[in-house]
């Protein structure tokens, strides 16, 4: 039976342009199963997503005819249809998923705890993104802790990457600095940092102030109009979140430190500001490929288990999840985020059907 299949999609040259696309969904044809898209996370990561969509290759993940694109969400998914061995309907995946009501993929690579979407416009899209978790057999789910697992658990991953690049840094840093510190991969990388006693500094808005500095894993939070009060004459490293020029220059002139390592990563402040020295900017798949060729995928899904066990419930207890429903919640969330209104203890979990 064909399926009536609804897409929340975003002009491409236009991020504040978005519409809503509808298609009908053929039956799966052999090998493939088609699912129900039951809720995903909307964050600033996505809209990191837009805003890389050429230049990373995101829009790719789910095609879209020009001018839109589909920006892709982390979360859970129920097979309604299988035509592939070994997949029933009714199974449970989580992974990466449309903004849209339903989604189609080719398994292969099945195993008790994951299998790999072998759709053939994802083949040279990079492989962490084609993984999916079987919630039957993935030791990290727990369901109590899903809405907390679409929220972070991607950003975790990168978390755990860029933590495990500064241990690469040479001289190692004496103090870690980091931009929009309420950002949700920003608290991810404070914690780990904090966990092997590196001191870390976080600047944030007024705003968001109190929130950090509740967290209790910054050993310094300071509102961005008070970073002259960051200490100096340490070796420092800063990882930007917010994407803005201008505050990345005032770091850099108050640290005074033209070798400091630096790191872009987000987009939190978006400006438009030239630099004379950006920093390099983060890419999760090379880090991730790269640790994959050094340790072996099962290792790196160990180790990033390892530390997720350990930090999802700490989180849970520290930020708030708000739900909705239909795309109509989607594309309020989705301007929220674009404008810079979403608090920083609030954690957006939508489900696209009404």
């Amino acid at each position: 039976m064909d399926i009536l299949c609804h897409t929340f999609a975003v002009d491409r040259g236009d991020l504040s342009r978005t519409a809503v696309l509808s298609n009908t969904e053929a039956p799966p044809a052999p090998g493939e199963v088609v699912l129900r898209v039951d809720t995903f996370a909307l964050t600033a990561n996505n809209t990191t997503y837009a805003d890389l969509g050429d230049q990373l290759g995101y829009w790719r993940f789910f095609p879209a005819e020009a001018p839109w694109g589909v920006v892709p969400a982390w979360g859970f998914a129920d097979v309604i249809a299988s035509a592939c061995d070994g997949i029933a309907p009714g199974e449970r995946l989580y992974g990466y998923w449309p903004m849209a009501t339903h989604a189609r993929l080719t398994p292969v690579r099945l195993t008790p705890d994951s299998l790999v979407d072998a759709t053939g416009h994802r083949q040279a899209l990079p492989a962490a993104y084609n993984l999916y978790l079987r919630t039957s057999g993935d030791p990290a789910w727990r369901p109590d802790l899903e809405a907390i697992q679409a929220l972070l658990r991607p950003v975790f991953i990168t978390s755990f990457l860029i933590d495990d690049l500064l241990g690469d840094v040479t001289p190692p840093p004496e103090q870690v600095v980091l931009t929009s510190a309420s950002s949700k991969t920003a608290l991810g990388l404070a914690w780990l940092l904090q966990q092997r006693g590196m001191a870390v500094a976080g600047l944030t808005s007024a705003a968001n102030l109190a929130f950090v500095q509740g967290l209790g894993c910054f050993g310094t939070v300071l509102p961005y109009d008070r970073l002259d009060a960051l200490p100096r004459g340490l070796c420092s490293a800063t990882v930007d979140f917010a994407g803005s020029g201008t505050l990345r220059q005032r770091v850099r002139d108050h640290l005074d430190d033209p070798s400091a390592w630096r790191l872009a990563v987000g987009f939190t402040h978006r400006d438009a500001t030239p630099e004379a020295h950006p920093p390099p900017f983060f890419s999760a798949a090379d880090r991730l490929r790269q640790r994959g060729r050094d340790w072996g995928r099962d290792e790196i899904a160990r180790r990033v288990a390892d530390r997720w066990a350990d930090f999802a419930p700490w989180v849970a207890q520290r930020l708030t999840v708000q739900a909705g429903r239909g795309l109509a919640d989607v594309e309020a969330v989705y301007r929220q985020l674009l404008a810079g209104g979403v608090p920083a203890n609030v954690g957006h979990v939508l489900s696209p059907a009404a």
